[in-house]
């Protein structure tokens, strides 16, 4: 059993979701300069869409891939390994990455599933081959006390 609560995993998704929004409102900057300050319509502007998407992979399979954790991750203690306790591959990061929209997809349900696994796993930890552990901060003890 890996010891990532369902909140904890959650709060990581609302950490990473405010960066990343920061990152497409810059990404959409260089969009609506070109259309001369007119907004961006999503619709019809398949570079937006492509930029968009490839700037959320790239946020979670780099992070994923470099050091098993998106800053969100980090500041909730959270890592991603494979089985035998790695950071997973970029090609891996990537599974997981697919497999955690399929996850969204049914209501999130794919996510609630780790409330009823025995080994406390998302449908994308089983998918990828993945799972979530916590790392709790240790605190620094101060010398002179």
């Amino acid at each position: 059993m890996y010891n990532s609560s369902l909140l904890r995993r959650f709060g990581a998704i609302i950490y990473d979701s405010l960066l990343l929004l920061a990152l497409l409102f810059l990404i959409t900057i260089p969009f609506i300069a070109f259309r001369g300050g007119e907004p961006v319509e999503t619709d019809d502007n398949l570079l937006y869409q492509l930029s968009i998407v490839l700037v959320v992979f790239l946020f979670f399979t780099g992070f994923w891939s470099r050091s098993g954790r998106t800053l969100g991750m980090q500041s909730w203690g959270l890592r991603v390994e494979t089985s035998d306790g790695e950071i997973p591959t970029f090609t891996t990061a990537s599974i997981r990455f697919v497999t955690a929209i399929l996850s969204w997809l049914p209501l999130g349900l794919g996510f609630f599933w780790q409330l009823w696994d025995k080994d406390k796993l998302t449908w994308h930890d089983r998918l990828s081959r993945t799972h979530l552990s916590y790392y709790p901060r240790t605190r620094k003890v101060n010398e002179s006390d």
